[in-house]
């Protein structure tokens, strides 16, 4: 069976202002997807425009604001087919005694984006007629070291919590009796530098790839 096409569909890349946000956001519009960039910034969203992107504001570790932005979307008839989930960042070093509440606190963010995101779109990636949601995570899940204990278990949590989406992807299609259309992917790789372009083509290739990649973990830029 031929999996549906990527162009017509609309994506969310959720913290889209990084070089990775804007490397799929060019790839996506290439391919004929619609684009929703989320990011805390204007001014750092404006390229994303430029690019052909819907922009919008948010915090997307503030519950309301995540739902306050699903109901801008739905007002305007706009129902999400993918979210491409890159809103992230790096704290660490100095041994486990090196690792500070407030660097936890700070990196626990973006898994609480990915719960906070993820509910709101459920619906609309279980009824789209080929959903995709793809986070990017880390090899330092697999191997983490003691400098980077609170990267790895935030990490390690979200892949958690992709493969549970996976799950509710799979029960859904069960349940409905229906063959499954949407698949929760886990991209990781050992550090994002030079790989933007590579997480941007991973992600375009899921709606190739079908949804038989749900609740998969692929690696990128492997050596």
């Amino acid at each position: 069976m031929t999996a549906p096409s990527l162009a017509g569909r609309t994506v969310l890349v959720a913290g889209a202002t990084s070089a990775v946000g804007i490397a799929a956001t060019r790839a996506l519009v290439t391919a004929g997807a619609r684009v929703v960039a989320v990011g805390r910034s204007p001014e750092r969203l404006a390229p994303l425009a430029t690019l052909g992107a819907r922009c919008e504001v948010a915090d997307l570790a503030d519950e309301a604001a995540v739902l306050a932005l699903a109901g801008r979307l739905h007002a305007d008839d706009v129902r999400v087919d993918g979210v491409l989930h890159l809103v992230g960042g790096w704290r660490g070093g100095g041994g486990l005694a090196g690792q500070s509440e407030a660097d936890y606190r700070v990196l626990e963010a973006s898994f609480t984006a990915l719960r906070h995101v993820s509910r709101a779109f459920f619906d609309d990636l279980t009824r789209s007629p080929a959903g995709r949601l793809a986070i990017v995570s880390s090899t330092a899940v697999a191997r983490p070291l003691a400098g980077g204990a609170s990267y790895a278990a935030v990490k390690a949590a979200s892949e958690a919590w992709v493969r549970a989406v996976a799950h509710g992807f799979d029960k859904g299609a069960r349940d409905a009796g229906a063959a499954p259309t949407a698949a929760a992917v886990v991209f990781r790789v050992a550090s994002l530098a030079g790989r933007e372009e590579a997480v941007a083509d991973a992600y375009v290739g899921l709606w190739d790839a079908g949804a038989e990649t749900n609740g998969s973990i692929v690696e990128i830029g492997a050596e």
